[in-house]
């Protein structure tokens, strides 16, 4: 069933000008519930802009992108913000953690603006902080923690509201290959577990881990396949 639908997407900067960048140029694509999917290219190659879009942070120029049967432009903000804070969870590479807020504090943050009651959501957050191995972290502040369990906290924090997709954007780019490894493990525990993986990476070794790969360049999908070997022949 598809769940995320782009018919003909442009993202256009400058439209018109002598400087216009067309980050995205016609892209169609349809990803399924429960896929894990890799979005590799180059910097500059228009795969942050088509995440940006995806997780409903950004909109087309042109075109029309539907979210689990919803066409995305007609919804409201209110709506739009819904949609970021319940069912898109996002793994940034830069981890984006408060400093000055404990792990824990950290992780119900989402959780806060969703109106959670407070004893409710510490408990979701403790919840996230374990399955990510990290329960043992819950008062440390991201000064006092390595970056691989930052990272970690940055994904207890994507998955404490238990949304049903989850777009992580370079979440080993930070790290060392064994702490990368561990972060991947955990990607691939929440889509066992159901959860709808949308991986953003320049790395070919990585994207690999997917179950398939989408290759962009200048804007366009130029390669679509179930690995990144099948992709690159």
């Amino acid at each position: 069933m598809k769940l995320l639908h782009l018919t003909d997407v442009y993202k256009i900067y400058q439209e018109g000008q002598e400087n216009e960048v067309r980050a995205l140029n016609g892209v169609s694509l349809d990803i399924a519930r429960g896929e894990f999917v890799s979005i590799i290219g180059a910097s500059g190659s228009g795969k942050s802009t088509l995440m940006n879009i995806l997780g409903c942070l950004d909109v087309p120029t042109y075109g029309e992108y539907y979210l689990d049967g919803q066409l995305v432009s007609e919804l409201p903000d209110r709506r739009l913000s819904k949609i970021r804070n319940l069912e898109v969870g996002f793994i940034f590479q830069g981890f984006n953690l408060i400093e000055s807020l404990t792990a824990i504090e950290n992780v119900e943050l989402p959780l806060v603006y969703q109106g959670v009651s407070a004893r409710r959501r510490r408990e979701m957050a403790e919840d996230a902080l374990e399955r990510v191995g990290l329960a043992d972290r819950a008062k440390h502040h991201p000064s006092e923690m390595s970056g691989g369990q930052q990272q970690r906290v940055a994904i207890a924090r994507a998955i404490s509201t238990r949304a049903p997709i989850l777009m992580a954007d370079e979440p080993t780019g930070a790290l060392d290959s064994r702490t990368g490894e561990h972060v991947l493990e955990i990607l691939h525990g929440l889509h066992d577990g159901g959860t709808t993986v949308i991986l953003i990476t320049h790395n070919n070794e990585l994207a690999e881990t997917a179950e398939r790969v989408i290759r962009v360049s200048d804007g366009k999908i130029v390669q679509d396949g179930k690995t990144a070997a099948e992709v690159t022949r």
